[in-house]
């Protein structure tokens, strides 16, 4: 007998559908681009919620600010939306209107 089947008590095999489990769907964190954000306030958001390096956080913040928006990292979803929730926390606080949102990856 299979290690996936087994005899119920009336005889007759029954086997087992090896379920191998989805994997959680990942989400892209983007922070989108306005007129008004200072460019070192998205650097140092950048590296204090998505903990890049400057490097890194600079780049991304390039990205924004020539491209519109800037990809910040890729998390289940629950991580994003609390990072999400932490940038416009930050960006309220100082008064700036940074957006972030999220797409599946």
């Amino acid at each position: 007998m299979s290690e996936g089947s087994k005899t119920d008590y009336s005889g007759q095999t029954i086997t087992r559908e090896n379920i191998v489990p989805d994997t959680p769907r990942q989400y892209k964190v983007i922070i989108h681009n306005d007129d008004y954000t200072p460019m070192d306030f998205v650097v140092q958001i950048l590296k204090d919620v998505f903990r890049k390096d400057e490097v890194t956080a600079t780049q991304i913040m390039l990205n924004v600010h020539h491209q519109g928006k800037g990809i910040c990292g890729i998390f289940s979803y629950e991580i994003a939306e609390t990072k999400i929730v932490r940038v416009h926390e930050l960006a309220a606080q100082y008064e700036y209107p940074l957006k972030a949102s999220m797409e599946v990856e």
